[in-house]
């Protein structure tokens, strides 16, 4: 056998997306030769995902020609050879475009090549023991998807060194289905988590009846239960949106509401941020303008201070904080959320139908924000591959308050703005018999870093003139 030594890590695209060929450096002399099979920190540098391998496995194979596969796993692999050398195919066996596509490449020690989650996997022996080594990324279980493809598929049309009828085959692998009956492997999974409130019925909508994308309910997932950790088989997923939240800002801060708040808001997401790091998942999370104290004259950036007033506000900015330790998160940071279900603007419509003259606070200043904005903002950030982090999107326009808005609604809706009377928060709550929460004054959040990732969020007018069209 003949490797050649010295070589730097390379990396080579194929024509299959997502299986990369590398080429590893090998250091030789006379008493043989060392490579770093599978070196973390380098092959993240290298562009390739985090493997995280939970196995090593070994497939020592005595005579040339032996020939194995084709077998797509719902797992990634990284192979590579200890000893020997093979002939290696790839079929995309994934749901998608690209099923069906094929690569083909000979491997020796000094290469390896990594293999995504979905594609066949197959190789022929060309010597004599050959070590087949490769690291996955889960478990096998019973449960799990599985593909398999014949090694003689007509469509695939794999170009075998040495023919199939002369090599050494498992009866089983004869067996396989030709690709016209392969059921292709499908994408991981997408859990919506809160979809009955008012933002799990907006990304109902955007997501709509598609395959791979669940909802959860209170009812079906408790997201405060010591079980979230076994309650899914959570490798099957690839993307967690947690629209969950407690929102009672002013029950919050009684006994009962802040032992709520602090579960839902902090400790289901910190368990939610464990499950995705372990498991290579992208988590979205959404959070609120109250993580804020809104005492800056400036719109908040992503990378403010956190300084919230209310329980319901440090509850926020701890769930931040804990999804934040999971390498591919989404913080979605909102305010003023209007929705499918009560808020501000159905009141203040219904209190203008009924002819009532309210008293709204006019020293907190903001833009609304709608659920479908904020469903079709995450969605793009999930689809085109943003950098992981923190984003505010909000709607767009001039700050306003939460009297200019009443006005607004009032005039949309053909009734005398003139009837919106402005008060102080102090004077709104001076009568409350109940704990009321601090609220920031300013909820003005900066939109460049959304806006530079290609989203653009709606004008807050134009939003609340389509709200009120379409909620008439």
């Amino acid at each position: 056998m003949s490797i050649e030594f010295g070589k730097k890590l390379v990396r080579t695209e194929t024509t299959i997306p997502g299986l990369v060929v590398f080429d590893l450096p090998v250091h030789g002399d006379s008493r043989g030769w060392f490579k770093e099979n599978w070196q973390r920190e380098k092959m993240i540098a290298a562009g390739l995902p985090d493997l995280g391998p939970v196995q090593n496995n070994i497939s020592f194979n005595d005579d040339v020609g032996t020939t194995r596969g084709i077998h797509a796993e719902p797992w990634d692999k990284f192979v590579s050879l200890a000893t020997g050398r093979i002939f290696g195919a790839w079929v995309d066996l994934r749901e998608g475009p690209t099923f069906g596509a094929v690569f083909t490449t000979e491997l020796d020690p000094s290469k390896a090549i990594f293999v995504p989650r979905g594609v066949g996997n197959a190789y022929q022996t060309l010597e004599p023991e050959t070590a087949y080594v490769y690291l996955v990324n889960d478990h096998w279980s019973p449960d799990a998807e599985y593909a398999f493809l014949n090694l003689a598929d007509e469509t695939a049309a794999i170009d075998w060194p040495i023919p199939l009828d002369k090599a050494e085959l498992s009866d089983k692998d004869r067996a396989h289905p030709r690709l016209a009956d392969v059921t292709p492997i499908p994408p991981r999974r997408t859990l919506i988590l809160g979809a009955n409130g008012q933002l799990g019925r907006a990304l109902r909508a955007e997501y709509g009846d598609a395959p791979h994308v669940e909802y959860a309910t209170r009812a079906s997932l408790d997201l405060t239960s010591s079980d979230l950790g076994t309650a899914r088989r959570w490798r099957d997923y690839g993307t967690i949106i947690n629209a969950a939240a407690y929102t009672a800002v002013d029950a919050a801060e009684t006994p009962e509401g802040r032992a709520d708040a602090w579960a839902v808001n902090a400790a289901a997401p910190a368990a939610l941020a464990r499950i995705a790091t372990e498991h290579g998942i992208t988590i979205v999370h959404v959070s609120s303008d109250y993580v804020f104290d809104g005492a800056s004259a400036l719109p908040y950036l992503e990378t403010d201070a956190l300084s919230p007033l209310s329980v319901y506000g440090q509850t926020k900015a701890a769930g931040d904080l804990a999804i934040a330790t999971a390498p591919r998160h989404y913080v979605i940071r909102t305010s003023w959320v209007i929705g499918d279900g009560a808020n501000f603007v159905r009141t203040m419509a219904s209190l203008a139908e009924r002819g009532i003259t309210p008293k709204v606070v006019d020293d907190q200043t903001g833009r609304l924000t709608f659920t479908d904005d904020i469903a079709r903002g995450i969605r793009h950030l999930l689809d085109s591959g943003a950098a992981f982090g923190t984003y505010n999107l909000t709607g767009s326009g001039p700050a306003r308050t939460w009297a200019d808005i009443a006005r607004d609604v009032y005039r949309l809706t053909g009734h005398d703005p003139a009837s919106i009377t402005p008060v102080s928060t102090a004077e709104y709550f001076a009568s409350a018999t109940a704990p009321v929460a601090p609220r920031p004054r300013n909820s003005v959040l900066d939109l460049s870093k959304i806006e530079a990732a290609g989203f653009i969020p709606q004008d807050g007018a134009t939003g609340l003139a389509h709200y009120l069209r379409s909620h008439d």
